[in-house]
């Protein structure tokens, strides 16, 4: 059995859409971080950063395994399961290739166009030029992505975790400023990994926890998402 540490995110999404898709058993352990539930001692055990998602195989080859970062939880399920990362070769490359620029330049930069373009604006706070700046490097993203899909079905040759890593984000293009219309690749892509029932999911999950969509963090839900660790009533 596999625990999912999980909250509504982009993050935690992609590792609850892999569970489904590789058919391995799960439990969904919530971690409410508008209400700062990731700064437990408990839950840094596991994820360290204090960051969703997180998993507990208690299943692993040798002993449990506690292990954290989107990227790697993937990797690890992927070759648990057998499925959705070639075992050898240019096309592995080519799918690790993909999941490393989610993490690293995807995530991160729609992370931010986010936070600038809708969060920030919600608390009252308005940068203008950091919006600026991240709504255009999420652009930048849309177009890196756009022109990967030219004629491709999926990101990196069959179904993979590639394309289960970058979808997430692009179902919340409005909140980075972005119209996904205007990178039709993207969205007949998204459409398609939509359509899949592993990515149908994540509504029942969090419609069962009561979790409701576009909620507007401010107040102490923002400044335990946000804020630095002095502003913790955990210290």
């Amino acid at each position: 059995m596999i625990d999912l540490y999980y909250y509504r995110s982009p993050n935690g999404r992609k590792v609850l859409i892999a569970l489904e898709e590789l058919g391995l058993p799960y439990r969904v352990e919530w971690v409410d971080i508008a209400a700062g539930d990731q700064h437990s001692e408990a839950f840094r055990q596991i994820s360290p950063g204090g960051k969703i998602p997180a998993i507990v195989d208690h299943d692993a080859e040798g002993a449990r395994l506690a292990l954290f970062e989107s990227g790697a939880i993937l990797i690890y399920l992927a070759e648990k399961a057998g499925a959705l990362l070639p075992m050898a070769g240019r096309r592995r490359m080519d799918v690790l290739a993909w999941v490393a620029w989610q993490v690293s330049n995807q995530g991160p930069m729609l992370g931010q166009a986010a936070y600038f373009h809708s969060h920030a604006p919600a608390s009252g706070i308005d940068v203008p030029h950091a919006r600026e700046r991240y709504v255009g490097e999420a652009r930048k993203c849309y177009e890196v992505l756009n022109l990967q899909l030219l004629g491709n079905d999926w990101v990196a040759g069959d179904f993979s975790i590639a394309d289960i890593a970058l979808f997430p984000w692009t179902r919340v293009a409005k909140g980075h400023g972005v119209d996904l219309a205007e990178y039709p690749n993207v969205k007949r892509w998204s459409d398609a990994v939509a359509a899949r029932p592993s990515a149908k999911v994540k509504p029942a999950v969090e419609a069962a926890r009561g979790a409701g969509a576009g909620r507007a963090y401010t107040g102490d839900a923002a400044r335990a998402l946000f804020g630095s660790p002095s502003d913790r009533k955990d210290g």
